[in-house]
């Protein structure tokens, strides 16, 4: 009996003691006023350009959290801060349960508490729960490469024309979130990101340590389907983009603060001013069973991680996420924050456009289509991380990032925005742009009329969606009616017509497909373009204060 009562005694004080993960909410940012008259306190100037540029306004969302704040809850009896989320104004604590609450009632800027474990929040929910581990795991197999290993995975998606036209992503930068990035600094793959410096810095957010070339190398992978470049043998997506290099994926656990510390790399990554974030991880599952979400939960708008990534692309960064490798597990379903609404989500074929078995079904548990669209996922080209050999590599992990090289592409040709003089106009193109993006890569996917719960819309088309992108913004404004430019396309005179406006009155303006001015014409109804290279082109015709954007072909 003496033996038996100890026995009950040491469960019953163990749980007494067990630590849980919990988020704390605040009420408020004390210090907002000075942040705000300040911006550059708390965003670089290129963040603040890109927001201007969308017309999202700095607001609360943006001040950091209240420094005296968190060095209160450092000092609170019991309380351990592992990370905090400014966007959510969150702490993340680890404690008793006994001990967050105490710090709850004594601690007036606590505005209330989120549990890990959802059994102890009062609105838990309750469902089945996903068995899927949180890392998109990958098998890699040696392969004897011939000449331009990326030549399918890039081709398949017409990624080739985009390059072919000079889109190659040099004016984006791109945050990689994931679990380590060992040899990035050594490896000859990434020589030309170092030689052209396109490898900004980087944060191991799990060690809380500038050096980032270090932890799992499923980053290294990742990384190059993007950036990674070895003459004549292999090309990644986006080859002329700048990097940010964030782990924040901790490999050998499975804890719920990962999650906050995503969040953390994100805000860091909108404070720096990047244009995409990809993400080839996902969370469902956790070491400590009773921390587990469910399909419930995949609504994209419960967990922590989706609430952040769904701030970050409403921010104006396009965030892309592999759908995950659950298909033909009992639990098939893609994970958070894949589930976020804003988040561009991405399941996996093969080389020749067929569905990959292990590739996530959606929809999400609100009914909304996931994932959105597909690349090559099977047998995907990759450098491995030990002797910068080419490999091969299966996974939504490998997917995506291919999909956001791609993206960050096709966001260089938003620099094409002819701005007209009606600020309300103005305002209304720039913050559809976006959108406007994710629409014409969606549009040109191959089952775009017929989406099913795993291909999404299916494998997009970039030759289709850049097209379809520069009319949407070459057109945004137009307020001269009835133009007419022939013939198109064109080898030496293009004609224009314009009905009720004096030739005398009107400007003429030819761009490259990158927004460069090349040609000027005034009060000319033909006008000469000889000296033009082969290719697309943009027109802006000027009356006034009318406009007029039109696409023409030089032959």
């Amino acid at each position: 009996m003496k033996k038996l009562l100890l026995f009950l005694f040491a469960i019953t004080f163990f749980q007494a003691k067990a630590q849980e993960d919990a988020w704390l909410f605040l009420k408020d940012k004390p210090s907002a006023e000075t942040y705000l008259e300040n911006p550059l306190l708390m965003l670089s100037q290129r963040a603040l350009d890109r927001r201007n540029k969308l017309n999202i306004a700095v607001g609360l969302i943006d001040v950091p959290i209240e420094n005296t704040y968190i060095e209160t809850l450092k000092t609170t009896n019991g309380i351990t801060v592992l990370g905090a989320s400014k966007w959510l104004n969150a702490v993340h604590i680890q404690a008793t349960q006994s001990d967050i609450e105490n710090a709850k009632q004594n601690l007036s800027f606590i505005d209330y508490i989120e549990y890990a474990n959802k059994s102890l929040n009062q609105a838990a929910r309750k469902g089945k729960k996903i068995k899927q581990n949180h890392q998109n795991k990958f098998n890699n197999s040696m392969t004897d490469f011939t000449y331009g290993s990326t030549k399918n995975q890039i081709e398949m998606l017409k990624g080739d024309f985009l390059h072919g036209i000079n889109l190659t992503a040099k004016n984006q930068i791109i945050a990689v979130i994931d679990a380590g990035f060992p040899n990035v600094n050594t490896l000859q793959a990434f020589q030309r990101l170092r030689d052209n410096d396109k490898i900004l810095g980087g944060y191991d957010f799990v060690e809380r340590s500038t050096d980032f070339y270090s932890g799992h190398n499923h980053g290294t992978n990742v990384l190059s389907t993007i950036g990674g470049y070895i003459e004549n043998e292999f090309v990644g997506s986006a080859p002329d983009a700048s990097f940010y290099l964030f782990r924040t994926e901790n490999a050998s656990v499975e804890v719920p603060l990962e999650e906050t510390l995503w969040v953390e790399a994100a805000e860091r990554a909108d404070s720096l001013g990047v244009d995409v974030i990809n993400t080839s991880l996902g969370y469902s599952t956790f070491d400590n069973p009773d921390y587990n979400y469910n399909y419930n939960d995949m609504d994209g708008k419960t967990t922590f991680i989706s609430r952040g990534a769904e701030v970050a692309a409403n921010r104006g960064i396009l965030v892309v996420n592999s759908a995950g490798n659950s298909g033909t597990d009992s639990w098939k379903y893609i994970t958070a924050p894949a589930d976020a609404a804003s988040v561009i989500t991405v399941g996996s074929v093969d080389s020749n456009g067929n569905i990959s078995s292990f590739s996530s079904f959606g929809p999400t548990s609100d009914g909304r289509i996931k994932p959105e669209i597909l690349a090559q996922g099977t047998a995907s080209a990759i450098i491995n991380h030990t002797d910068n050999s080419i490999s091969s590599a299966s996974g939504t992990s490998f997917s995506a990032p291919i999909m956001a090289g791609l993206i960050a592409c096709l966001n260089d040709t938003g620099n094409i925005i002819f701005k007209t003089s009606n600020k309300k106009d103005q305002a209304k193109q720039l913050n559809n742009r976006i959108q406007k993006l994710k629409q014409s890569i969606i549009e040109s996917a191959d089952k775009f009329n017929n989406p099913t719960d795993q291909h999404g819309y299916g494998i997009p088309n970039f030759e289709t969606a850049y097209n379809s992108f520069l009319v949407s913004l070459s057109t945004e404004n137009n307020s001269i009616k009835n133009v007419e430019v022939y013939p198109n396309p064109v080898l030496n005179e293009l004609n224009i017509t314009i009905d009720n406006l004096h030739l005398s009155e009107t400007k003429v303006t030819v761009y490259t497909i990158l927004g460069k001015k090349i040609l000027t014409f005034e009060n000319k109804k033909n006008i000469d373009v000889s000296s033009l290279k082969s290719g697309v082109y943009l027109l802006k015709i000027k009356n006034g204060t009318s406009l007029k954007s039109l696409k023409f072909i030089k032959k």
